[in-house]
């Protein structure tokens, strides 16, 4: 769940504009997405710092194709990356690195990210189609 919400707060930051990143959640799938549109990737444990140092020069030099890359770099340029790692930033990077739909808010997780399942139909309160 931590890792839905960190996608969509970064893509409608992306979307509208406005805000900052807030954690190294954000941080993480923000990193992928970037990484993603310029088909490189960092290694897969990366920690922190070195993610950040991993971006700078590329970021200093992508001039981005339209206003939602633009404000992807700029959230990540203005971003100081925590110390703290977990195995959910991992994913997250993976995630953004494997996006195939861009700026989607609503889409589903991935059966790779933990996808819901339940036994109850939908109908009965279930979480089923979530």
């Amino acid at each position: 769940m931590v890792e839905l919400v960190a996608r969509q707060s970064v893509i409608l930051k992306c979307s509208m504009n406005a805000s900052i990143l807030l954690g190294n959640y954000e941080y993480y799938y923000a990193a992928g997405l970037f990484c993603g549109m310029l088909g490189i990737a960092p290694k897969e444990d990366i920690l922190p710092g070195e993610l950040e140092a991993f971006l700078k020069p590329r970021l200093t030099s992508y001039q981005g194709d339209g206003e939602r890359e633009r404000y992807l770099v700029k959230l990540l340029s203005g971003y100081k990356p925590k110390e703290e790692y977990d195995k959910q930033m991992k994913e997250l990077l993976q995630w953004g690195l494997r996006e195939t739909e861009l700026w989607q808010v609503n889409e589903k997780r991935g059966k790779d990210f933990g996808e819901r399942k339940t036994d109850q139909p939908a109908e009965s309160g279930g979480a089923k189609g979530i």
